[in-house]
């Protein structure tokens, strides 16, 4: 990566940041966004654009804060629109937009209660899924416990399916169909190929034509690519922790890393820069810290990103006080 260099001002007169090298190039605007005084950031865990350019944070709620809502919208400016969700309040986690005819939804993971929501653009449920008890994988052991189920990030293929991470519990991928009905489960803890250690993330590659199933194998350290009927396919290389995907329409691909950087790949799957890279650093010490302590330029712990329609990139990370950083395409 090159160096960062100091260039261009934001609204309080102080240098940027400037990332990357070359078409890739950033301006890094930290604390993007103008939240109102009554909401305070926990961990913001996801991040996404809809059709009008509103941005749309996922967040955990901190415990200072005075309104409950764990989603923020904006505008493209960073204008403060509206909040809702206050029932996700301490498991919120993955985010996922979806394009369904002429109207767009949104897809939930809630963590803490164990679920996936379906809701409209305002928050409105459509449905939600829960505990997979219909598969086998999840049935209760011998002392009558059922395994642990905290599902992560969620993918939808073209013909509606939904594929669900339970990153947080067994590691298992289970797929339903549009309607959130069950139809399968695959992967399961392990290290060996088709195994997955925290399936934390999870999309659906179209960028050569067929599509894959592109899973974010976290505790591995690895990116593991299986067909969409549960299939191991191969790995990619060049991540350490990766958390989630999201692409542009050029085919580059955006990885946030927890471990204190943002990786881009592009259609091919090879690096081209890993943005604002501070893995050196004790970055778990780092993220339970107040904000002054986070380095202008450099990532904490990255958790969520997505590009806009212009290019430009948003990362959320998982820090104790929240960070929405907006990388400004130069």
């Amino acid at each position: 990566m090159a160096p960062a260099i100091l260039r261009a001002t934001d609204k309080a007169g102080t240098k940027l940041p400037v990332l990357g090298s070359g078409k890739h190039t950033y301006e890094a605007i930290h604390d993007w966004g103008e939240l109102p005084a009554g909401i305070k950031y926990g961990n913001t865990h996801g991040v996404v654009e809809d059709s009008q350019g509103r941005i749309y944070v996922h967040h955990t709620v901190n415990a200072t804060s005075e309104i409950p809502d764990s989603m923020v919208v904006f505008d493209e400016k960073g204008k403060f629109i509206k909040s809702w969700g206050k029932e996700f309040k301490g498991g919120a986690h993955g985010l996922h937009i979806q394009k369904e005819g002429s109207t767009e939804f949104l897809y939930l993971c809630d963590t803490k209660r164990g679920i996936v929501v379906k809701a409209t653009l305002d928050g409105e449920t459509v449905y939600t899924i829960g505990y997979p008890d219909q598969s086998d994988a999840y049935k209760p052991g011998p002392d009558g416990k059922k395994p642990k189920y905290s599902p992560t990030n969620l993918a939808i293929a073209d013909n509606g399916d939904l594929y669900v991470g339970d990153g947080y519990g067994s590691s298992y991928i289970n797929q339903y169909n549009h309607k959130g009905e069950y139809i399968r489960t695959f992967g399961g803890k392990g290290k060996e190929a088709g195994k997955l250690d925290c399936p934390h993330g999870i999309t659906i590659d179209r960028r050569q034509g067929t599509p894959i199933l592109t899973v974010a194998d976290r505790g591995n350290a690895r990116i593991q690519r299986f067909t969409l009927d549960g299939k191991h396919l191969d790995f990619v290389d060049g991540t350490k922790m990766p958390c989630h995907f999201y692409f542009y329409k050029n085919g580059d691909m955006v990885v946030p890393d927890l471990g204190a950087r943002v990786t881009l790949m592009d259609r091919n799957n090879q690096v081209i820069e890993n943005l604002g890279d501070d893995s050196a650093s004790d970055w778990r010490k780092t993220r339970t810290l107040t904000r002054d302590h986070f380095q202008p330029g450099k990532f904490v712990c990255p958790h969520g990103a997505c590009f806009d329609h212009k290019g430009n990139v948003f990362v959320v990370e998982w820090v104790e006080v929240g960070r929405v950083t907006k990388l400004r395409k130069v």
